[in-house]
């Protein structure tokens, strides 16, 4: 919680720290009795529904009314994606429309037809996952309804009071809306994805609208990779500016990532220095995850860094400076030069 006793007033939001959880609880409890319509945003990709939807589901649910969820891409695919969330537990209806711009997730298409679907179905809440597609998205649908977005929250503790992390995970935001309609993003790693089986919602399709998108998908270019994807990995091995170069990256951690069956991660440090890819970065500014095993081999353990992944289950840390920040929340540590320790290791695992 922020150390002060003040309410800071940010337009149409309230937040406060201290009591924030007695206010909360009364909030929760009064809103219990009203039960908020819920418009839930679906991200998919080739078919599959992204993990942070699931999680945003989750957290939709603990307010205790209808979710209903809003679909939309491609004419080829969109409606086998309904189809699937349709089966999802926690649903009771699923909107789905095919647009071309809606192919690539544009925001410019996507945020005028959220805004129709919200003020139809005089929804309360519109709940989505933190991820890039929603961080581009529902900003500009809070735009359009006049009401001030909360974002990437970890905890619900009522109809219109939400916990978040700010200042790098270091301090905790309670805040308040008192909003018409609660524009919100959910950060993944806070709760458990719901279950994709046990639902039987029914569809409908609507119109994609005729809103005009200034800007046009050109391609898209991906790096592609045999390894467990990053942000959904049970377990990472990540490296810093302490391998010195590309080829001691690729050297040192991605056979000790193999051996566990484990995805590959970086500081910020090591991208800039182009010892790895931008899409491997974990932190504040790169991809925020909570596996079940993290290795951090040569990282320091910034503070940016750990606000990515300091809600790992066990983590495990490498650096022959024991004073080194990141001891302060590893699990396992060992005090020892990476370029000794990193080879046995990956061994002994083989073994």
């Amino acid at each position: 919680m922020i150390a002060t006793r003040s309410a800071i007033s940010l337009g149409k939001l309230a937040i406060r720290s201290s009591g924030a959880a007695t206010l909360g609880a009364r909030s929760f409890s009064s809103s219990r009795s009203s039960l908020a319509s819920t418009l839930l945003f679906v991200e998919h990709r080739k078919g599959e529904i992204n993990p942070a939807t699931l999680s945003a589901l989750t957290a939709a649910q603990k307010l205790g009314g209808d979710v209903h969820a809003a679909v939309v891409g491609s004419e080829s695919e969109v409606e086998g994606v309904a189809d699937k969330v349709a089966k999802v537990n926690g649903i009771s209806k699923v909107f789905y429309s095919a647009s071309k711009p809606f192919e690539a997730h544009l925001p410019e298409s996507l945020a005028p037809l959220l805004k129709s679907l919200l003020e139809k179905g005089s929804y309360s809440h519109l709940f989505a996952g933190h991820t890039a597609v929603g961080r581009d998205t529902i900003p500009r649908v809070a735009a359009l309804v006049d009401s001030a977005q909360i974002s990437d929250i970890i905890e619900v503790q009522g109809e219109d009071t939400f916990v978040r992390p700010i200042y790098a995970g270091n301090a905790l935001a309670t805040v308040k809306s008192s909003d018409k309609v609660k524009i919100i993003t959910v950060r993944g790693t806070a709760f458990e994805a719901a279950s994709t089986e046990g639902g039987s919602a029914e569809k409908e399709k609507i119109p994609a609208g005729s809103a005009e998108a200034p800007t046009e998908f050109v391609e898209e270019k991906l790096t592609v990779s045999a390894r467990p994807d990053l942000g959904t990995a049970s377990r990472v091995v990540s490296g810093g500016r302490a391998l010195k170069s590309t080829e001691n990256f690729a050297k040192y951690i991605e056979p000790l990532a193999d051996a566990l069956n484990a995805a590959v991660g970086a500081s910020r440090a090591a991208v800039d220095a182009g010892y790895a890819d931008n899409s491997l970065q974990v932190g504040q500014t790169g991809k925020i995850i909570a596996p079940e095993l993290y290795v951090a081999v040569g990282i320091s353990g910034a503070i940016q860094h750990l606000a990515g992944m300091k809600d790992s289950k066990t983590i495990v840390a490498i650096n022959k400076d024991a004073d080194a920040p990141i001891f302060q929340v590893a699990d396992l540590g060992l005090v020892a030069d990476l370029y000794d320790a990193v080879p046995e290791l990956t061994e002994k695992i083989k073994k």
